[in-house]
């Protein structure tokens, strides 16, 4: 199921906003599968520094990541959310990812992204106001 939609002036897509720390960032709607509350995570020995562990979700094992590692965010705290997806839209291989905070699903015109700016797992940048919102590209992220 696709999101994005083409409009007489341009194209629009989905996507849902969320915090870690002091950062907001956003993710194209279509991967996402669900959203949690964090709970009880099962650490997995010498699994990369970035998987919190594994909880199971409706009888599914699910990996738990830890976006701030990823993106060298020095904040310890776990957030109290998890997004679950599909790393890939047709794909049943859900992870999840930790999140502070999950915010409203906003449409986004693509004209409104700068994509000039680079860095693993980030797809462009979308400024609102007085804040910017980085999008991530799940596809890109290495976990």
């Amino acid at each position: 199921m696709s999101t994005t939609k083409q409009t007489t002036d341009g194209i629009r897509t989905n996507v849902l906003e969320f915090t870690l720390g002091k950062n907001r960032y956003c993710v194209d709607i279509g991967y996402v599968a669900e959203i949690v509350n964090t709970e009880e995570l099962t650490s997995v020995p010498n699994t990369p520094d970035h998987v919190e562990g594994v909880m199971d979700l409706r009888g599914e094992t699910t990996k738990i990541v830890n976006l701030r590692k990823i993106f060298g965010d020095e904040e310890s705290d776990l957030g109290s959310r998890i997004i679950v997806f599909k790393r890939k839209r047709n794909s049943k291989e859900r992870i999840g990812w930790l999140a502070d905070e999950v915010h409203q699903v906003r449409e986004v015109h693509t004209r409104d992204v700068d994509t000039s700016v680079e860095g693993e797992g980030i797809a462009g940048v979308i400024r609102r106001d007085d804040e910017f919102v980085l999008w991530v590209d799940p596809t890109d992220v290495r976990i």
